[in-house]
């Protein structure tokens, strides 16, 4: 296994470090998965699913939830048993969606607390993101780590209207998805591959990235288009015990990429805030983390 010393070395290679300031933003959560934010500086609002009990619904025992973290660190709850919320996605007039992978559907949750179903019958949805017309796009992981041509049957989706188009088929593991809202760009990662891909507003699919150490969590910042996204090769072991996780962000109309944070025990899933803050649930710490690049 390589050191820290020498992963650092052979990252510094291809890319450039920059100075983020990381600091804890939320502690004692139970498995946090799931995340997406809104609002800017101290008017972020953050929403996160913990999984301490993934596949396992309330009726059984089961304890996951979605919840909000308040711009004052306090912790609201919006749903509770639900077998397995994963990812979520917000739009522009504050609709909160999340998938619920074992249960095979999405739900949302409106401005006024309602909470219900927008699609139902879905093969292990994870991957959410909405674009600026509420478009939803979604991957579906059926058969997680096996290509089309080995009968493997995960989508890229999109959802409008309660209408299911698929986008692309037989990928190995479409692990998250993310838009940007201004030019229709879609990019998700594809964990068991070490890629992410990317689909263009005219529907063209081409290779982002490859060669990456398992690629799970992706998000867009919206004011410059930059992508971010987390590679999970340890789950679970920090950089000082060995890990070799990242979370990264590239700029794709240069290709330049840069290391937003290394050695975090589990960064899974990935957020930008308004005001370019980056935001990253760490699921085996319990904790959420925010980066800022001076």
């Amino acid at each position: 296994m390589k050191t820290l010393f020498a992963l650092a070395l052979s990252c510094a290679a291809l890319s450039t470090y920059a100075n983020f300031n990381t600091r804890v933003v939320a502690r004692n959560l139970s498995s946090p998965t799931g995340i997406v934010a809104t609002g800017q500086g101290r008017h972020t609002y953050l929403f996160v699913t913990q999984l301490p009990t993934p596949g396992i619904p309330g009726s059984l025992g089961g304890s996951n939830t979605v919840d909000a973290i308040l711009p004052n660190g306090s912790i609201f709850n919006i749903t509770r048993g639900e077998p397995e919320p994963t990812n979520l996605a917000l739009d522009r007039h504050f609709n909160l969606y999340w998938t619920c992978k074992s249960a095979g559907v999405i739900l949302r949750r409106t401005p006024f607390g309602t909470v219900a179903p927008v699609a139902t019958g879905l093969q292990k949805p994870t991957g959410l993101a909405v674009d600026s017309s509420s478009n939803l796009f979604l991957t579906q992981l059926p058969t997680p780590g096996i290509p089309g041509s080995m009968s493997g049957t995960n989508t890229v989706d999109r959802l409008t209207n309660g209408n299911l188009t698929n986008l692309t088929i037989g990928e190995p593991e479409p692990t998250d998805i993310a838009v940007n809202r201004h030019t229709g760009d879609l990019y998700w990662t594809c964990k068991s591959a070490g890629v992410i891909l990317k689909r263009d507003a005219a529907g063209v699919v081409s290779l982002f990235l490859k060669g990456l150490n398992k690629p799970t969590g992706i998000a867009v910042n919206q004011r410059n288009g930059k992508v971010v996204f987390t590679e999970v090769p340890t789950p679970g072991v920090p950089g000082s015990m060995g890990g070799g996780n990242f979370v990264w962000e590239v700029n794709p109309r240069t290709g330049a990429r840069k290391i937003v944070d290394f050695g975090d025990p589990q960064p899974t899933d990935v957020a930008v805030s308004d005001d370019g803050s980056i935001y990253w649930t760490c699921t085996s710490a319990g904790v959420v983390v925010c980066a800022r690049e001076d």
